[in-house]
């Protein structure tokens, strides 16, 4: 799914970098460049809902996009209340994913003009 993904949104102009998890992303240069983040729920090691807790911890204002096989309602308003732009249950649709990264790379345009 991770690089199926990456791989659409190569397809579709975006530059995208696949990562195997969380702890990797963080160790990554590529986070402090990371314009829009989407992350599975379940991940192993941290999970999706832990990485957008530390990066709002931690002053990162990427946008973040959830998927989930296992969609559970409290999950989903957990993270929408920490700022997630969409969640999305799997199987989800190119246009869907599509309208989420762009509303994500939007809010990210925000959020820079801002600083």
């Amino acid at each position: 799914m991770r690089t199926a993904t990456a791989r659409l949104l190569r397809s579709l102009g975006f530059s995208a970098h696949a990562f195997a998890s969380a702890q990797e992303l963080l160790l990554s240069p590529r986070l402090h460049e990371t314009s829009c983040l989407i992350a599975d729920v379940e991940m192993p090691g941290m999970s999706g809902l832990e990485l957008q807790e530390y990066l709002v911890t931690n002053g990162y204002n990427t946008p973040m996009i959830f998927i989930t096989a296992f969609p559970e309602e409290r999950i989903r308003e957990r993270a929408m209340r920490a700022g997630a732009v969409d969640f999305l249950s799997k199987p989800f649709d190119e246009p869907r994913l599509l309208d989420c990264v762009h509303r994500a790379l939007k809010r990210h345009e925000g959020n820079s003009n801002d600083t």
